[in-house]
């Protein structure tokens, strides 16, 4: 069984849906919201493979070593070290523009841990590769995942990123640990 058919398996038998649409890109940044828990990785990888493609991820260096570096890579993972943020920024940058076909797949909450204060790497990093957003998520509550709609960045990272939580927030998912994402706490963040 190829790996797209794994995937597509996989979620059935995890009575996971999906939105079944194909990524109209060949380099973008896959946003994967609400991250509550390290089994998103594995329902996003499993969606990524039943759309035929290899979402690239961030994860710190030090998870690197043997014999779990080689897995974590044959996964997809891009080693990162987090102690110089703009460093692997422009790393990623790099890597990004350099590539001809990508997918780098963020948490933009930075954390599994309940947070109002999201990350803007992301935002940065499809601006300056001139790539889309794609809003995906994963809904623990109607187990639903998908590559969600594609946003195109503006300069203004702040509006920016208003509309892009304010559509989690519309969407009213669940993370599978309830009490680390809240819409109801975006919806306030939106307002101060």
């Amino acid at each position: 069984m190829n790996k797209q058919k794994f995937g597509k398996w996989a979620l059935r038998r995890l009575k996971w849906s999906t939105d079944d649409g194909k990524l109209e890109d060949k380099k973008c940044i896959l946003l994967g919201v609400p991250h509550t828990s390290i089994w998103d990785f594995v329902i996003s990888w499993l969606y990524a493979s039943s759309i035929g493609i290899t979402a690239n991820i961030m994860i710190k260096k030090e998870f690197f070593f043997w014999p779990l570096g080689g897995l974590l890579k044959s996964l997809g993972a891009i080693p990162v070290d987090r102690t110089h943020g703009a460093v692997t920024a422009r790393s990623v940058i790099e890597r990004l523009k350099n590539s001809d076909t990508m997918y780098l797949a963020i948490a933009p909450e930075g954390t599994r841990k309940k947070t109002r204060r999201w990350k803007t790497g992301f935002h940065t990093i499809a601006r300056e590769c001139n790539v889309p957003i794609y809003l995906g998520y994963f809904d623990w509550k109607n187990k639903r995942v998908g590559k969600g709609v594609r946003f195109i960045p503006t300069n203004d990272s702040k509006e920016d990123l208003q509309k892009i939580m304010a559509h989690y927030a519309w969407m009213e998912m669940d993370g599978l640990h309830k009490d680390c994402f809240d819409a109801g706490d975006i919806k306030k963040s939106l307002n101060n």
